[in-house]
């Protein structure tokens, strides 16, 4: 995925419908956690075992819940200043020195 592309085209939909006073990186979380929780009402009493066995229906929800999570955190990054690409190498490089692997003998 593109994310300087994606922002980019988010930027241009923002400008094209006027909501560029509403695009503030606050506004932006506080609608972003409004998605999760339609994520997380996917999933809300749901067996283990019928969570990672979802039908068509459900998983084509899924994954819109998820797009419009990831479609607000990636302009957070963007109205931020923070590089997506440059944050991800840090903290996984950060993780795994937290939780480094298991010894296997």
């Amino acid at each position: 995925m593109d994310i300087p592309a994606l922002q980019q085209r988010l930027r241009r939909f923002a400008d094209e419908r006027d909501w560029q006073p509403y695009q503030t990186p606050k506004n932006l979380a506080m609608a972003m956690t409004v998605e999760a929780a339609e994520l997380l009402e996917i999933f809300q009493w749901l067996t283990p075992e019928q969570s990672v066995a979802l039908s068509d229906d459900q998983r084509r929800h899924l994954g819109e819940e998820l797009s419009d999570v990831l479609l607000y955190l990636v302009q957070i990054a963007d109205h931020g200043g923070v590089d997506l690409d440059a944050a991800v190498e840090r903290k996984l490089a950060m993780n795994a020195i937290k939780h480094p692997p298991l010894k296997r003998s």
